[in-house]
C-alpha cells in the first residue's frame, strides 16, 4: 500500500474509533459537499419523508482497509431538516435482531404505516442456502427496530426465476394510493408481491417483471400518476429506469439516469420529494483510493423532471445539494 493510501485508511480508521462513543448518543454533523458522511463507511441508501425530516438509513462498510468483500454487521441512521445539517442516531438494528439470519446487513428500506414503522432488509439465512429479506417494526422511526415475524419474509427457496442464491436481496416497499401495499426486490430478475395490511405477510403470488439490463436494486416511487421503477443497470453499475401509469405495469423503459459512481462497482438509489425538491441518494467509493466498492459513501445531488415526466439525467457533483427551506 502507498503512504498516503495507508494515511487516508489510518484517518478513516482512527476517526471511526474516536467517533464510537459519539454513536451511543444522538450527533450532529454538517455535511460538506459529498459525500456527506466521512466519518464511517455507509452504502445502500434508502430514505424516508416524516413530518418535515428525512430519515436516511444505510448499511454500515466495515471492511478491513484494502479488503475486497463486503463485511456488514449493522444498518444506520440519520436525521436531517435541511438536506446539510445532519444527526447520526444510535444504531437501529443489527443483523442480530433475527435470530434466523447469519450475517450481511444488505440494502434495506423504511417505511411508515399506521403510526408504525416496518424495516424491510436483505440478509444471509442461517438455515436456509441464500439471502433472504426480513421485516423488523418499531413504534419509532428511530427504533429499536424487532423482528416482526420471527421467521423470514422471502427465501431463497420461494424464487425460481434465476439460478443464483443471492436473488433476494435490495428491497423496495410503497403503499399505493388505494392502501395497497407493494415489495420489490431482487438480483438478475425483478421481483415483486403485494404484502397484506399488517405488512408483514406476502399477498399473494410473487411475480417478475422484466428489465432490460437489470441487475439489482430496485426502487419504487410515484409522481403525478406516473409510478418509476428505477434499479441497477449492468455491471460496474449504471442506473436506469423504466415508467408506467399502472403499479402492475406494464414498463416502459426510459433510459439510463446516473452513470457509474466513482470508485465504486455498486451503484444504489434512493429516490425523494422533500420540501419542493426531488433529491438522488445514492453511494460512491470517493473516500478511499482502493477497495472503492467495499469503502462506499452516500452522496445526495438533484434529481430534475422533464415536462413529459420522464427524468432528466443525474449530474453527480462534489458540491452536493443546498439547505432546503
Amino acid at each position: 500500500m502507498k503512504i498516503s493510501q495507508y494515511l487516508i485508511a489510518l484517518g478513516l480508521t482512527l476517526g471511526s474509533l474516536t467517533y464510537a462513543n459519539a454513536t451511543t448518543r444522538d450527533t450532529t454533523f454538517h455535511s460538506d459537499g459529498n459525500p456527506i458522511i466521512r466519518h464511517k463507511y455507509t452504502a445502500d441508501p434508502a430514505a424516508m419523508v416524516y413530518k418535515d425530516k428525512v430519515y436516511l438509513y444505510t448499511g454500515h462498510d466495515e471492511a478491513a482497509p484494502g479488503h475486497n468483500g463486503y463485511t456488514m454487521h449493522d444498518w444506520t441512521c440519520f436525521t436531517t431538516t435541511d438536506m446539510v445539517t445532519w444527526t447520526e442516531h444510535p444504531s437501529p438494528m443489527n443483523v442480530k435482531a433475527f435470530q434466523w439470519a447469519r450475517d450481511d446487513a444488505w440494502a434495506s428500506q423504511v417505511i411508515e404505516r399506521n403510526g408504525k414503522f416496518y424495516w424491510y432488509v436483505a440478509v444471509e439465512h442461517g438455515t436456509i442456502r441464500g439471502k433472504a429479506i426480513g421485516v423488523a417494526v418499531s413504534d419509532s422511526p428511530l427504533g429499536p427496530f424487532k423482528d416482526a415475524r420471527g421467521s423470514a419474509l422471502v427465501t431463497n427457496d420461494m424464487t425460481k426465476a434465476v439460478k443464483h442464491s443471492w436473488d433476494d436481496i435490495d428491497p423496495t416497499v410503497i403503499i399505493d394510493k388505494d392502501g395497497q401495499a407493494y415489495l420489490f426486490w431482487g438480483n438478475g430478475i425483478c421481483y415483486y408481491a403485494k404484502l397484506k395490511s399488517n405488512m408483514t405477510e406476502l399477498d399473494g403470488e410473487i411475480k417478475t417483471i422484466t428489465l432490460p439490463h437489470y441487475t439489482e436494486a430496485p426502487w419504487i416511487h410515484e409522481r403525478n400518476g406516473w409510478y418509476y421503477l428505477s434499479y441497477a443497470y449492468e455491471f460496474p453499475e449504471k442506473i436506469a429506469y423504466a415508467m408506467s401509469r399502472n403499479i402492475n405495469g406494464p414498463w416502459e423503459y426510459k433510459g439510463i439516469i446516473n452513470e457509474i459512481a466513482g470508485n465504486s462497482n455498486t451503484n444504489h438509489q434512493a429516490i425523494i420529494e422533500f420540501k419542493g425538491k426531488w433529491y438522488f441518494i445514492y453511494h460512491n467509493g470517493a473516500l478511499v483510493p482502493d477497495a472503492g466498492s467495499f469503502h462506499r459513501s452516500v452522496c445526495i445531488d438533484y434529481l430534475y423532471y422533464n415536462k413529459d415526466g420522464s427524468i432528466k439525467r443525474v449530474i453527480m457533483t462534489s458540491e452536493g445539494v443546498k439547505p432546503a427551506k
